[in-house]
């Protein structure tokens, strides 16, 4: 699932899946009167179905622990498997610090055991969004990265290496058969493409990009 901005700008979306109707309506009620949207679900499988369409964004999940037939846990492995990338926070009435630590350790955004105050819940929620929000930035900001990275031409791409390693002119263009000048001009080619002024900057960039 990719993180995308819908068309119009949302307040935030929360999915909230607990099998006891009481909490969702008191849960759906609590977020409509803060002006967030709320998909209420009875058990995890609607959820993982819910979410086979591009969910609108910022968006965080809310999960109760003790459901059928698949456990919030349960559900938590598959939207990890599934690559869902969504902030979630579990609701439990019968947590343990077990279960708490072991949800975190897999990525979980928070653990908030039953009764809670609003006041908590919703703060967390909120920041579930912004988290939500800065995610998809930074994958927006990286998938411009790496269409910046393979515009460059085939040679570009040699020299840029080269230059990330901290090799002198001198050495690369030994190595890739040119001249000095030439490697200047690819290299300050590839500095302004990439808006790097550094080969330092550049080997930085080439890592946060994954190259």
């Amino acid at each position: 699932m990719k993180l995308e901005h819908p068309a119009a700008a949302a307040t935030g979306t929360v999915y909230l899946v607990d099998d006891e109707a009481a909490v969702r309506d008191a849960l759906s009620f609590l977020f409509a009167s803060h002006g967030l949207e709320v998909r209420a679900y009875t058990e995890g499988p609607a959820l993982l179905e819910a979410l086979r369409e591009p969910a609108p964004l910022p968006a965080c999940i809310l999960l109760d622990v003790r459901m059928e037939p698949m456990s919030g846990l349960q559900v938590f492995d598959e939207l990890r498997r599934l690559d869902v990338p969504l902030p979630v926070i579990f609701l439990s009435g019968h947590a343990d610090i077990a279960m708490a630590v072991d949800a975190l350790k897999q990525g979980a955004f928070d653990f908030i055991e039953k009764p809670f105050h609003d006041a908590v819940l919703i703060d967390r929620v909120r920041q579930g969004l912004a988290a939500c929000d800065a995610a998809v930035a930074q994958a927006s900001s990286l998938r411009t990265l790496r269409a910046r990275i393979e515009g460059l031409s085939p040679r570009e791409r040699e020299l840029m290496h080269h230059v990330a390693a901290g090799k002198l002119n001198k050495v690369i263009a030994d190595e890739m058969h040119i001249a000095v000048r030439t490697v200047e001009v690819h290299r300050s080619r590839v500095y302004a493409k990439l808006g790097v002024r550094s080969a330092a900057e550049l080997a930085t960039l080439l890592v946060r990009a994954g190259f």
